[in-house]
């Protein structure tokens, strides 16, 4: 279970998530409250809100941007059926979404109107690190018998794995949006502006938020791994985001047998991953480091000293050092061939309150993304079928989409190329 995080100081989500404490100039919120008087209602203070990501390039943002804390997901049924209709909604949330990542002032409406902006976030939007990621299931194109032809190679419907529990209220859908950025009200305003501004083409069918833990640098200024909710650190072996070739690689669809529209997409998997967290939290320590295979506190792999140390399965070939159902043993063999299946994470924790037998709902919002699904995720599934840690896990929702191209400039539009080569002739859009 891993994947790399990105520094943030305080923020709105620091009080809605429970951390107890603000860091406001390296101060703890009680001292710079009495030091600057700030009051109990006051909004917590952050320097981040207006960190931007562009909109434009050959990918969406999103993917291999650094995560930032908080992140959603929502699924929606797609009204849209002509290829007109499916032009003008690609258009509409590109057009909002480049607004929303921009930040800015929405227009002033008569007052005998609805307002243009729900207003959660202030007369001003700030783009507060936000980026939104459309994604395609396979419904999408299944439905629509123009766009049959055009579906990614690879893309299906989402099967119910050896211990899932799948809610079908949870599952699938046509469209997939990906929400991140550094809080979660940011996120909820854009969903709330994407619903007001399509309510004729999208409807959702289901969401979830999840956030990740903020952390100081480290005294040499690199970053920790955050950590999912079983207390792990989460992300220790995911590929690196900065190498664009080793992108290029596994991520990106550039060649093979897909479509020529779909280069520069990817493939995304969303798994809602439920943990029994009061079962983990009564299990030995060293039973979880087994299960696991690494050191809970460091996140170093047995019989390794640091978070970041290769394990070498060829020297324990009958599992003494690391079991061989451990997790990171059997999601990444390690071999001639492994690499074939490696997929880039970027998960969230989530925790929706509690259920009717009073435990908590807690778990893993777990989204990949690779250029091959059947080589990467599906893969990777298979070979953790039966492993230890299922005892303490339920995939419950989740599916499978395509994540479009990226927008190569202003007048473009996420969904152009997947438009023109279903033969419809298209109009771009006016800066």
């Amino acid at each position: 279970m891993e994947n790399n995080t990105d520094k943030f100081k305080t923020t709105r989500r620091n009080v809605l998530f429970g951390a107890g404490t603000a860091v406001v100039a390296g101060l703890s919120g009680a001292n710079a409250a009495e030091k600057q008087g700030e009051q109990v209602t006051d909004a917590p203070v952050s320097d981040k809100t207006q960190e931007r990501q562009s909109f434009y390039g050959a990918h969406q943002a999103g993917i291999v941007t650094p995560r930032p804390a908080a992140g959603m997901i929502a699924s929606f049924l797609v009204l849209a059926k002509t290829p007109e209709e499916v032009e003008r909604l690609f258009k509409t949330l590109s057009q909002r979404i480049a607004f929303l990542m921009k930040g800015g002032t929405p227009p002033v409406l008569d007052d005998k109107l609805p307002p243009a902006d729900s207003g959660i976030l202030g007369p001003v939007i700030p783009p507060d690190n936000l980026t939104i990621t459309i994604s395609l299931g396979s419904s999408f194109f299944d439905q629509r018998d123009w766009l049959k032809a055009h579906k990614p190679v690879r893309l299906s419907r989402m099967k119910a794995s050896r211990n899932d529990a799948l809610n079908a209220s949870l599952c699938h859908g046509d469209l997939s949006l990906q929400f991140c950025s550094n809080t979660p009200d940011t996120n909820i305003h854009a969903l709330r502006d994407i619903l007001k501004n399509l309510p004729d083409f999208l409807v959702l069918r289901w969401k979830q938020e999840g956030s990740v833990p903020m952390l100081p640098p480290k005294p040499d200024g690199s970053h920790e791994t955050a950590r999912n909710f079983l207390g792990f650190r989460d992300g220790t072996a995911n590929p690196d985001n900065n190498n664009a070739s080793l992108m290029d690689k596994i991520v990106w669809v550039n060649q093979g047998d897909e479509p020529k529209w779909a280069h520069h997409g990817t493939y995304q998997v969303v798994r809602i991953i439920r943990n029994f967290v009061e079962f983990w939290d009564r299990t030995p320590l060293a039973e979880q480091e087994a299960i696991m295979g690494r050191n809970k506190a460091s996140g170093a792999p047995h019989g390794g000293v640091g978070e970041f140390d290769i394990p070498d399965y060829s020297t324990d070939p009958e599992g003494k050092v690391t079991a061989l159902d451990a997790h990171i043993r059997l999601a990444n063999k390690r071999n001639k061939t492994s690499d074939e299946n490696l997929i880039f994470r970027r998960p969230f924790n989530y925790s929706n309150g509690v259920t009717k037998s009073g435990q908590l709902e807690q778990g893993l919002l777990f989204i990949c993304y690779q250029a091959d699904l059947e080589k990467g995720f599906i893969t990777v599934q298979k070979q953790l079928d039966g492993e230890p840690l299922e005892e303490y896990i339920k995939p419950i929702g989740g599916g499978f989409f395509f994540t479009l191209p990226g927008p190569a400039n202003e007048d473009d539009f996420v969904g152009r190329t997947l438009l023109e080569a279903s033969g419809y002739q298209v109009t771009r859009i006016k800066p």
